[in-house]
């Protein structure tokens, strides 16, 4: 594991820690989690760390895949478009991607901000998921579901509790909205992101889909072995983002209170995305916001998602109060007893 890059910002910033801490930190985090292709990328105050394995740069590090923690940036999109006066928190899904089609009482019920959430009533996955999937689960189980198929089994849902009385997470339900955004504006869901959200931010490392070039991190087996790209099929917004760990500072610097406001998405997208919702979890003591899961800390509230595709592993977080953000990831697959994310949380949420 190569020493950590320090990336100072123009101007002067505060800084919370040293630089010699701070590299301390980062790298007993990185000798816990144990990956050689580890990086953790942490900006505090503007003041960007890195932490990268095989003699990276913070430019030359690949594009990796999110897998679930791509539904910040559906999150942030919603919040953009409502931001703007373009849509509502509480418009019918069914009725903005199929006005007059016949549906379950329920399902007429779901809101934009239901799907967002995971308090739809859906479940993880449609259920005629699961058969066409097994056969290619250690590979590419979305690949052969495709977006009308996705459409058509929400249509025909029968939810398992009635809207906005239960979180569920479902990746289901986000693509759902995903399919909904982009057929209430009348914009492909990839050009959609594109417009709103990923260019105004400056995420020009950002895609979502392989790319032809160089430039994709690989993924792995827990044996070793390299996985083809993801492919998410029809649950595009649930999972499809891929991004460096730059942009993906950028993306978290955004969030920060602190952070001079761009013009597009609107201030008052990031202040929604930020705010809590609803609580969950033993007591209800953890809260949610629109996107972002919400946990108490010394330091003030740590919002956070993680993500994981077949062989990769991506955490991002960010802590409001301290002007604290954090983006962490590696190749390899996730497993019950990997230290990845407990480490990483732990990172961000009581040493920083």
């Amino acid at each position: 594991m190569t020493a950590p890059h320090e990336v100072r910002p123009t101007g002067d910033a505060p800084v919370s820690r040293g630089d010699g801490e701070r590299a301390r930190l980062l790298a007993g985090a990185a000798r816990t989690i144990g990956a050689p292709d580890l990086v953790i990328a942490l900006s505090q105050h503007g003041r960007r760390t890195y932490q990268l394995g095989g003699g990276m740069r913070p430019d030359e590090a690949p594009r990796y895949e999110l897998g679930s923690a791509s539904k910040p940036f559906t999150g942030l999109l919603l919040a953009a478009l409502v931001a703007a006066g373009r849509l509502r928190y509480e418009d019918p899904a069914a009725e903005l991607l199929a006005p007059g089609h016949p549906v379950h009482p329920s399902v007429r019920a779901i809101t934009l901000r239901h799907l967002i959430t995971h308090t739809s009533g859906l479940p993880a996955l449609p259920a005629d998921f699961y058969p066409q999937a097994l056969p290619r689960w250690s590979t590419a189980p979305y690949s052969r579901y495709p977006a009308d198929r996705v459409v058509r089994a929400f249509l025909r849902a029968r939810p398992r509790h009635r809207p906005g009385t239960r979180w569920h997470y479902s990746n289901f339900a986000v693509s759902v909205l995903g399919h909904t955004l982009a057929a209430a504006t009348a914009t492909p869901w990839e050009s959609l992101l594109r417009t709103e959200v990923l260019d105004p931010l400056g995420l020009h490392d950002t895609r979502l889909r392989p790319s032809p070039l160089d430039g994709d991190a690989v993924g792995h087996r827990r044996d070793g072995r390299p996985l083809p790209a993801l492919d998410t099929g029809g649950f595009d917004a649930a999972g499809a983002v891929r991004s460096t760990p730059p942009d993906l500072l950028t993306f978290l610097e955004a969030h920060l209170p602190a952070t001079p406001s761009p013009t597009r998405p609107p201030a008052a997208a990031f202040t929604d995305v930020r705010h809590p919702l609803l609580r969950r979890g033993l007591g209800h003591a953890h809260t949610h916001t629109l996107t972002w899961f919400r946990h108490p800390s010394a330091h003030g509230p740590v919002c956070f998602h993680a993500g994981a595709t077949l062989g990769q592993q991506v955490f991002l977080g960010f802590r409001p109060d301290t002007g604290t953000a954090l983006a962490a990831m590696c190749t390899r697959r996730v497993h019950r007893t990997d230290p990845f994310i407990a480490t990483v949380h732990e990172l961000l949420t009581e040493k920083l």
